[in-house]
This record gives C-alpha cells, sequence and structure tokens, in this order.
C-alpha cells in the first residue's frame, strides 16, 4: 500500500517527466537539473509501481482500502487518480495503447460500477455528471489522439480535481483514506435521505421520458377510436422491461470481466436512442398529418376514428419499447449496487423503496394527466399537441443518444468552433431539467439537435400548405 509521500512522489515524477519529454529537451542544462530532481523524488518509486495500475475498484479496494466495508467515494477518488497517474506515466513511455487502457478503466471499471456516477447525478446534479464524463472523454482523446503529455496531464488534474470535490459532497473522509493523503477534511456523512433522493431522482429522470411517450401514444389511440390497441403499448413496454433485465445480467457478467466491456452499454444505449428518434420522428410526422383530419369530415369518419393499419400498431407498440428499454438497464445497473450499499452501511433498503415509491407516483400523475385530459381536447389540437410532443421527445433523444455514443468512445469530440452556435452554445445552462430532455451545452449534440428541428419545421409548414390545400379543394366541391 502506497505511503501518502510515495503517492506525492508519485505525481512529482509524472510531472517532471512530462516536463522532461514535453518541453525541455533542447536544453542540456535544464534537463539535467530535471534528472536530479526526479532522482531525489523517486528514489523509493520503481517505474513499475508507477505504470501498474488496477483496472476495478474491486481490485484496488483489496489493496488499498481492505478494512473498507462500504464504498467510499473518496477512497474510489483515490484509487481512480491512482489509475489515470498510471496512464499518464504509460504514455511518457510510449505505451500508448495502455495509457488509453488506464483511462478507458478510470471511468468503466471504477466510476460508472462502483456507483459514483449515479451518486454524483442525484445528490449533486446530472449537469455535474454530463461534466465529469465528458472529461473523461477528453483524457481518453488526448491519449488516442496523441495530444502530447502536457495536454494528457491537463486534463487528468481537471478529471482528479473534480473527481476529489464531489467525493467530499458524497462520502465521510475515512481514517484510511486520511493516512495515504494527509486529508483533514471530514466529507458529508450518508444518511438515509440520501438513498432516498438517489432511489427517487434516478426513476423520476429516467422514467419521465418514457411516460412522455407513453401516456401520448395512448392518449392518441383512445382518441382516435382505437382504444383496443392500446394493449399492444403495454406489451411493448412489459417485454422493454423484460429485456432492460436480461441486458443488465448480461452487461453485469461482461462488466466483471472486464472494464472495457462498460463502453458496450453506452454505445447500446446511443444506438438504442437514435433509433428512437428515427420512430419518433415518423410517429410525429404520422400524427401531424391526423391533426389536419378536423377539416375533412369523411377521413375522419373512415379512418381516424375507425381501426388503425396492423403496421401502425405494431410502429406504436415497437415505439413504446424504445421509450422503456432506452434507459431500463442502466436504472436496473443502478439499483443493484444501491442495495447493496445500503445494506453495507447498516442503513437497510427501507429509503431506496420509498423513493422508488415516491416516483412512481409522479409518473403515474404525469401519466394519468396525459392520459385523461388531454383527450379532452377538440380533435386538431389534441393531434397537432401529440406530435409537437413526439418531436420534442424524438429532439431529446437525439442529444442523449449522442452524449451517450461519445462517452461509448464510437464518437470523437469534434474540438471546433462553430462562430454563431458556439456563442449558443456558451449560453445554454447546465442544469437537471435541460440534461432530462437531452439538451445539454455541447456542440457535437446542439448542432444534430438544430438540423433536427429545421426538418421537423419544415415538415410542419408542409403540412400546414397541404391542409389549406385540402380545405380550398373542399370549400370548391
Amino acid at each position: 500500500m502506497l505511503t501518502n509521500s510515495e503517492y506525492i512522489l508519485e505525481k512529482g515524477k509524472v510531472i517532471c517527466m512530462g516536463q522532461l519529454k514535453d518541453k525541455l529537451r533542447s536544453s542540456f542544462i535544464l534537463t539535467f537539473v530535471l534528472l536530479i530532481t526526479v532522482t531525489l523524488c523517486v528514489q523509493n518509486v520503481s517505474a513499475a509501481e508507477v505504470t501498474q495500475h488496477y483496472a476495478k475498484w474491486e481490485e484496488a479496494k483489496a489493496e488499498y482500502f481492505p478494512d473498507s466495508k462500504a464504498t467510499n467515494m473518496n477512497e474510489v477518488a483515490y484509487a481512480i487518480d491512482l489509475c489515470l497517474q498510471a496512464g499518464i506515466s504509460n504514455y511518457i513511455d510510449g505505451n500508448i495503447d495502455e495509457a488509453y487502457k488506464c483511462m478507458q478503466d478510470g471511468y468503466y471499471g471504477y466510476y460508472e460500477v462502483c456507483g459514483f456516477e449515479r451518486q454524483t447525478m442525484s445528490r449533486i446534479s446530472g449537469a455535474r455528471k454530463n461534466e465529469v464524463e465528458l472529461s473523461y472523454k477528453a483524457c481518453r482523446q488526448a491519449v488516442k489522439k496523441d495530444l502530447g503529455v502536457e495536454k494528457v496531464t491537463e486534463e487528468v488534474e481537471n478529471l482528479t480535481a473534480m473527481l476529489y470535490e464531489d467525493a467530499l459532497l458524497l462520502s465521510p473522509v475515512t481514517d484510511s483514506f486520511k493516512e495515504l493523503t494527509g486529508s483533514t477534511s471530514s466529507g458529508t456523512k450518508v444518511s438515509e435521505g440520501a438513498f432516498f433522493l438517489e432511489a427517487f431522482i434516478i426513476l423520476l429522470r429516467e422514467g419521465l421520458e418514457a411516460i412522455l411517450v407513453i401516456g401520448g401514444i395512448i392518449a392518441y389511440l383512445i382518441r382516435s377510436g382505437n382504444k383496443k390497441q392500446v394493449k399492444s403499448v403495454y406489451i411493448g413496454s412489459v417485454v422493454a422491461i423484460a429485456c432492460s433485465a436480461i441486458a443488465a445480467w448480461v452487461l453485469g457478467i461482461l462488466k466483471s470481466r472486464s472494464a472495457e466491456f462498460g463502453a458496450s452499454q453506452e454505445v447500446i444505449e446511443g444506438v438504442t436512442a437514435l433509433l428512437a428518434v428515427l420512430v419518433l420522428f415518423y410517429v410525429s410526422n404520422w400524427m401531424l398529418n391526423k391533426s389536419e383530419t378536423e377539416t375533412w369530415k369523411k377521413y375522419i369518419n373512415d379512418k381516424v376514428e375507425g381501426s388503425i393499419s396492423r403496421g401502425s400498431v405494431l410502429t406504436l407498440g415497437f415505439t413504446a419499447f424504445l421509450a422503456v428499454f432506452r434507459e431500463g438497464a442502466e436504472v436496473i445497473l443502478f439499483y443493484q449496487p444501491m442495495m447493496s450499499d445500503a445494506n453495507t452501511q447498516d442503513i437497510g433498503q427501507r429509503a431506496i423503496w420509498l423513493g422508488v415509491a415516491a416516483a412512481v407516483v409522479i409518473l403515474a400523475i404525469v401519466f394519468i394527466a396525459i392520459r385523461f385530459f388531454s383527450v379532452r381536447l377538440p380533435l386538431k389540437p389534441f393531434f397537432l399537441a401529440t406530435s409537437i410532443l413526439m418531436a420534442f421527445m424524438s429532439i431529446a433523444f437525439l442529444g442523449s443518444g449522442i452524449k451517450e455514443l461519445l462517452e461509448g468512445d464510437a464518437i470523437d469530440l469534434w474540438n471546433i468552433k462553430i462562430p454563431v452556435i458556439s456563442a449558443l452554445v456558451e449560453k445554454i445552462p447546465e442544469n437537471d431539467l435541460l440534461d432530462t430532455f437531452g439538451i445539454y451545452p455541447h456542440i457535437e449534440t446542439i448542432v444534430p439537435q438544430l438540423i433536427l428541428i429545421i426538418i421537423t419545421v419544415i415538415c410542419f409548414i408542409v403540412a400546414g400548405r397541404k391542409s389549406k390545400k385540402l380545405k380550398q379543394e373542399l370549400q370548391n366541391q
């Protein structure tokens, strides 16, 4: 187990060697001075100790904090720091692949699986979680694109600073952590209220989008005289829950074997979200066309208030499936370690189940509001409002889907500036409400969303002109 002085000396070596290789190669005198400094700093730390790392939190915990019963975020932050520092050392030595693996393990082997991610999201903010996740992405990209020691070190230092800061807000500081780091902080004591808040916010955040989509579809079916087809939506939702449980089980097994499989979860969620974008956009335009049928009475009698095609029923059921499955597996993976943590800290699971119940009540109220109150609207405003809701959800899913692909390293950060759009992005605040609906202050998500908004507006304009033309034709008959 590393002592506090050894840990500090490791960092000294990383910084010194980074300067040595990246900035001072041309200066013999300064290089000589730095070599002496490195020798003095790391006399008790071998190169192997600096470059080795533990791929998973469970392994690091057994080595650094064997006496800790519960997962403590300050201890996790320390272990992540060592993992990332090993990445820098490997990068300095020219082992790019191993350095990249260290950066990956710091996220998939620690942050995402030990509860750090979910606690940050629920107890601090979803915006902060996104900020940390993109900082991880920046670290991996700096290594992958070989941006130099100075850039890699800068990104790692930014990330670790955030992790230590958040850890103090999430967990009390243990004696073991104080011995290793010399910390004098006390941190935050975990209470039943914290577990309640976690369980409540996670389910509410992840369930709200699904409830909006399902509620809108069911209201549409009832309002259009197709109440018998509502069962297809419920079937799609139930199947999605079952598939989410299976996916969570499979991902859990894969993650236990290798932290790298954590990226698979992000990619699955991202691809599912983008598929949902296509389906929701189609459904939105379909409902938009129905909104104009009030001016065409024959069409209402023959089509809207009659049965819809089997293909349309399957489409709506599939839409419900995607809405639930998109986040279902992640919710299950969040709750599993939460239950374990509650038992380990002698708090029990009562607070978690109360949080789940409270979130279910809120989601049920939202569903009832859409299901029973929206159908009282006149036909045209109802279809128009439902179409707008589906269009909005497709834009939200697009933003969140791209963010998941970024986190899963399926796509890279752009690192470009687009004058007008960049200025717009900088003005977007980071808060939980915007985060819930897939709106992030990042150019990689905003640009595709702006394009989809333009396409959506064009579709609405075309539908409006088509309605006007139909109305004129009916008047001339």
